[in-house]
């Protein structure tokens, strides 16, 4: 008995030493980015969501408290419906499309042939290069009077007069989607390459010498294990997509009218087009609130998903 007694107070001594690797003796490492974080991210959120509640003069001075003038004016807006449900199938094809592609465009990456590192090479430029230059040169491919791709087509004699794919509304937000694909396929295509490099090759020899075909491998060993690294393609994809700005704005500038506006977008033309501040101010938030919540809870699909795992 008196051994046990030692050995639980020895074990309650152990228990209130504290750590080495403790919160405190980490804080001088971790500190710089938790100053960093509150004072780039929280903070300027905090401000937006405050603003928000502004009363805001064109000139963009604020005028004094307005509780919900901002969002009511907001909501008012009949224009705000048709842009909303555009936002939101922006995302979902963009990012959609993003990573159906870029799975098989990963997994060629990844395997040895002739020129492989020429590929990748190829491949991580157009995300790579400015966002705006990438947007402007598929202005000039595009463009009604002397656009390559109508010459091309002209000349090949699959269209008879030039398409105006910027203007028309039939065509113009569909090419804004083929655009922003094109951009974001080379970052979301590394990232799962990344993931595929990190499967044990061992699990994968395991499974040919089984019997196992190249489909079934893919399908029940590696595809499971790249979860995490689809997941995080995705969400990174999902805060660029919806905060899109310049392909927008340079190739179409949201129009004709509002046909090719996201909330991005149109939060910009009525803050600086429109002059009001206000409901601009409040679409601001409401597009943080969004992208805020699309994150809890695509993490929280994610956790649950590796838990069953």
């Amino acid at each position: 008995m008196s051994e046990l007694k030692v050995q639980d107070r020895t074990s309650t001594k152990t228990k209130k030493i504290r750590p080495k690797n403790s919160i405190i003796s980490a804080l001088p490492w971790i500190g710089p980015a938790i100053v960093l974080i509150a004072g780039v991210v929280l903070w300027p959120a905090i401000e937006l969501v405050r603003i928000s509640f502004t009363k805001i003069s064109p000139a963009g001075e604020l005028t004094g408290f307005n509780g919900l003038g901002n969002y009511r004016e907001l909501f008012a807006n009949p224009n705000l419906g048709t842009i909303a449900m555009r936002t939101v199938l922006w995302v979902v094809l963009v990012v959609g499309i993003t990573v159906s592609l870029s799975l098989p465009i990963a997994q060629l990456i990844n395997q040895k042939f002739p020129g492989r590192k020429f590929v990748r090479w190829a491949l991580i430029v157009p995300w790579a290069a400015s966002v705006v230059m990438t947007a402007i040169i598929f202005k000039w491919i595009l463009a009604l009077s002397g656009g390559e791709l109508n010459l091309t087509l002209m000349q090949l004699g699959i269209i008879s007069e030039p398409l105006d794919l910027m203007n028309d509304p039939r065509w113009s937000f569909y090419v804004l989607i083929f655009v922003a694909v094109f951009v974001s396929i080379p970052f979301t295509s590394f990232v799962i390459l990344a993931g595929l490099q990190s499967i044990p090759p061992d699990l994968v020899e395991a499974a040919s010498v089984d019997g196992a075909s190249p489909f079934q491998i893919y399908r029940k060993i590696k595809f499971p294990l790249l979860r995490s690294a689809i997941a995080i393609a995705t969400i990174i994809n999902l805060i660029n997509v919806f905060n899109s700005f310049p392909i927008i704005w340079a190739i179409t500038r949201g129009g004709p009218g509002y046909d090719t506006d996201t909330t991005i977008t149109f939060a910009y033309k009525m803050a600086f087009i429109e002059y009001s501040m206000g409901s601009s101010t409040a679409l601001g938030a409401v597009n943080f609130l969004f992208i805020f919540l699309i994150i809890l809870i695509y993490l929280r699909l994610t956790r649950a998903t590796r838990q069953e795992l």
